[in-house]
């Protein structure tokens, strides 16, 4: 047997008897003294085959002939008893014979999940109301990260399992790991009646995870529409921002994540702060970082302004630097056109600006490779003093090292920054070499001098 797997076909003879529910021959084997408790290598024994497999009667014969007390309550190395089996698999009797036989409704795995849990997440009503009804904690948590059975009826959109929890004193406000709600669930995964329902009972709206998001702003980001109209009909509020590192509205995750309708509905009732307000992000970046061109272009229309404030969550200093700073974003004529009519020219580089006055006189244009990486008054010197030197002898490494210039401005013209920065072993090499072949101050030829002339003709 590899005991690096689980099989399921590595059980005893009584184990699957159990399994296949064989009531007479189950009940030979017992007669005969065969254990039934004897592992398989998943740590299964007969009562979780009878469980998993809805066999109440083989269930009763198992209790019944128990070595012991501990036997109901045995676990898989998975930590699943047959009640969590039972509760899995939907089988209310065999629920009915194990808590009967005094099996724990709130045992858990080593996921720290519950029998009610299982019950909930296979939408098993029936087993959900028996379990409540026989001592199962309704307020959980039911899982490891603090999910509770409200928080998966919620999920799975499960409104009769939902009225059963709640009905039991199910916490509507309660919180997992992460402060999320149940309410929240609902308007994460767009499951409306399960929203509705919550709503009904008085749930918090304007519920803040702990990252602070709200339900308002999950609906907005992954775009469920009817959940948004909800959410504010029943007074969500779209000014709760979520995280004050990175902060964002409803209307920022709309526009980022290219929602027009709902992008519709928020911008009238979203506080105008965030536009160009100090220390705020207006949604025209957020706009932009998504690529969405039609959401800009509304944001545009609406009256934000093209030229916000700077962004430092994006070191940008304003959308139109956005666009540029990232190759990834493209942007319509349309609205290029609003952000060419209101921008602050004043806050843009050169080199944008310049191509931006190219733009408005040709009314065309294409993005430059260069505007990924602006470059700087230095790197442009370089740039030029190489050009000066147009022939392939004077381009040579051997001849910079001999122009009548410090060693360090020698060093710049072969790109030796740009080496040390990315880490590339022949600059070290170079810079040996530089040591080593530096002439004596004191010491000049006939041949150096030439090539000093030479150099000095081609700089003038």
């Amino acid at each position: 047997m590899d005991f690096t797997e689980a099989y399921s076909d590595r059980c005893s003879a009584v184990g699957l008897a159990a399994r296949e529910g064989n009531v007479k021959m189950l009940t030979k084997l017992i007669k005969q003294g065969y254990s039934i408790d004897v592992p398989d290598n998943r740590g299964w024994v007969p009562i979780h085959e009878a469980a998993a497999h809805n066999s109440s009667e083989c269930l009763r014969l198992l209790v019944r002939a128990a070595p012991s007390g501990d036997y109901i309550n045995s676990k898989t190395f998975e930590g699943m008893c047959a009640l969590h089996l039972s509760a899995r698999h939907g089988s209310l009797e065999s629920v009915r014979v194990l808590l009967e036989a005094g099996a724990d409704p709130n045992e858990v795995t080593t996921e720290a999940t519950t029998p009610l849990f299982l019950a909930v997440e296979n939408g098993h009503a029936d087993i959900v109301k028996f379990l409540l009804q026989h001592g199962a904690n309704v307020k959980g948590p039911h899982s490891w990260s603090g999910w509770n059975s409200l928080h998966q009826a919620s999920f799975q959109g499960c409104t009769e399992i939902m009225k059963i929890l709640l009905e039991k004193g199910a916490s509507k406000e309660c919180k997992d790991d992460f402060g999320i709600t149940p309410l929240f669930v609902a308007a994460q995964y767009g499951k409306l009646e399960s929203l509705r329902l919550l709503v009904s009972h008085g749930a918090d709206v304007n519920c803040q995870a702990k990252d602070r998001a709200t339900p308002l702003l999950i609906a907005a980001q992954e775009g469920h529409l009817e959940c948004v109209e909800l959410l504010l009909s029943k007074g969500a509020d779209p000014n709760l921002y979520c995280n004050e590192d990175n902060w964002q509205l409803p209307i920022h995750a709309a526009a980022e994540m290219g929602h027009k309708k709902i992008l519709e509905l928020l911008i009238p009732i979203t506080d105008r702060i965030c536009d160009k307000g100090k220390g705020k992000v207006s949604p025209v970046y957020s706009a932009v970082y998504g690529g969405n061109k039609e959401c800009l272009e509304m944001l545009l229309k609406e009256g934000y302004s093209p030229d916000a404030q700077e962004c430092l969550n994006f070191d940008c200093r304003s959308p139109m630097c956005m666009v540029f700073q990232k190759e990834i974003f493209s942007v319509s004529e349309n609205a290029l056109n609003f952000i060419l009519e209101f921008t602050n020219w004043k806050r843009l580089p050169p080199a944008v600006e310049q191509d931006l006055s190219d733009y408005k006189e040709k009314f065309t244009w294409t993005p430059k490779s260069h505007f990924a990486f602006i470059p700087s008054l230095s790197h442009l010197c370089r740039l030029e003093i190489r050009s000066i030197l147009t022939s392939e002898r004077l381009r040579s490494d051997q001849f910079i090292r001999e122009l009548p210039l410090p060693a360090c401005l020698q060093d710049y013209l072969l790109y030796l920054d740009v080496l040390r920065v990315n880490a590339i072993p022949e600059a070290e090499d170079y810079l040996g070499q530089r040591e080593e072949a530096a002439p004596s101050t004191s010491h000049s030829t006939a041949e150096g001098a030439e090539k000093r002339d030479a150099c000095n003709a081609c700089v003038r």
